[in-house]
């Protein structure tokens, strides 16, 4: 059997469909910044890519791959690998947008699709508002781009447009940067087949289904409708 090189670890088990991606302290470095509450937008934008960048680096490494054999401008061979072609992303708007930039510099062919989810602030459950989808998404496999997995709720709401359209579960690939113990417990429960990717798991949701400590609402944050009006 042909092993592929780079094969992803994970730091919750070989068994588990969750991952958390690996601690440097080049990733706990920016997490500091942007959960920072005085960190200024320019600090939130270009440290929060940083953390994006990991994330979809280590989530790339679950995806299907082939042994590749290269001939190098030296002209020796190079036993390598490279990802399927055959994936699509689907952001959850609005704040799954933030992670589109960094994944087209990483894989800019792959197509995008959008899902408007929206949470009721009093209920906290989830609305579908409006999906549209890559066509022959349910053919490869997707990355599901949902920063904040607090509840599960959107989630979960995301993980039926993609079912209905004909993605099964276990071509799934949930991309989060913070996740809560509530959340991971709640989709791992119901849809065990997923894999989900997340650079922090959070201590727990307090009162108002944020997570704690969290990064507050981070749509608002990163798209600068917080009302912090402070760039530099």
């Amino acid at each position: 059997m042909t092993t592929v090189p780079g094969e992803p670890g994970n730091a919750l088990g070989a068994e588990s469909r969750v991952h958390l991606i690996p601690q440097t302290p080049s990733l706990i470095d920016a997490h500091t910044r942007i959960r920072d509450r005085s960190s200024p937008r320019r600090d939130v934008l270009a440290h929060g890519r940083r953390v994006i960048r990991f994330l979809l680096e280590e989530s790339f490494g679950f995806l299907p791959r082939d042994v590749v054999r290269v001939i190098t401008p030296a002209g020796h061979t190079y036993v390598g690998a490279r990802t399927t072609d055959d994936v699509c992303a689907v952001s959850v708007v609005r704040a799954g947008e933030a992670l589109e930039a960094e994944l087209w510099s990483i894989a800019p062919e792959v197509r995008i699709g959008k899902i408007l989810i929206q949470r009721d602030h009093v209920t906290k459950q989830p609305s579908l508002h409006w999906a549209h989808l890559p066509d022959g998404i349910q053919d490869g496999h997707v990355l599901l781009l949902e920063p904040m997995l607090a509840t599960g709720g959107s989630l979960m709401a995301a993980l039926d447009v993609l079912n209905d359209a004909g993605v099964p579960d276990d071509r799934i690939i949930a991309v989060s940067m913070l996740s809560s113990p509530q959340g991971i417990e709640h989709v791992t429960r119901l849809r065990p087949s997923v894999r989900i990717v997340t650079s922090s798991i959070e201590e727990r949701l307090d009162e108002a289904a944020y997570m704690v400590p969290g990064i507050g609402d981070f749509g608002d944050r990163w798209f600068g409708t917080d009302g912090n009006v402070t760039w530099l």
